[in-house]
C-alpha cells in the first residue's frame, strides 16, 4: 500500500476559529475546518449529499454530545467531522482525509 502525500494548503491562521474554508486539492473540492482557537483542523468533503451543492465549508460549526461537526447550511444536516457520518441520518457519508497543522501551514493526505 502507497504512503498518502500530503499536500500544504493554507496557513493554519487563514481559517478563522469555528468555520471552515474551501480548497481545490487533487481536483477535489475540500471543506478545511478549524474547530476552537487551537490547532485542531478536519478535511472533509465540501459537497453536500443532500442538497447536492458544495456548501459544507460554509456550514456551521460546533459539537453534537462532544462530537465535532459541521451542519449544512442549507439543509442543516450535520457530519460528523473525523468520519463524515451524517449524524441525522447515520446511512450518508461524505469523505474525510487526515489533516495535520505543520509549521502553521495546514496540511492534508490524499492517497
Amino acid at each position: 500500500m502507497n504512503a498518502p502525500t500530503w499536500h500544504a494548503v493554507c496557513a493554519l491562521d487563514d481559517i478563522v476559529p469555528d468555520t471552515g474554508v474551501c480548497a481545490l486539492v487533487g481536483g477535489q473540492q475540500i471543506a478545511l475546518v478549524r474547530v476552537g482557537e487551537g490547532e485542531d483542523v478536519y478535511a472533509i468533503a465540501n459537497f453536500d449529499p443532500f442538497s447536492k451543492a458544495f456548501v459544507l465549508s460554509r456550514g456551521i460549526v460546533g459539537d453534537k454530545g462532544g462530537v465535532a461537526k459541521i451542519a449544512s447550511p442549507l439543509y442543516k444536516q450535520s457530519f460528523e467531522l473525523g468520519t463524515g457520518r451524517c449524524l441525522d441520518d447515520p446511512g450518508v457519508t461524505v469523505p474525510v482525509w487526515p489533516a495535520r497543522v505543520r509549521e502553521g501551514r495546514v496540511e492534508i493526505a490524499l492517497p
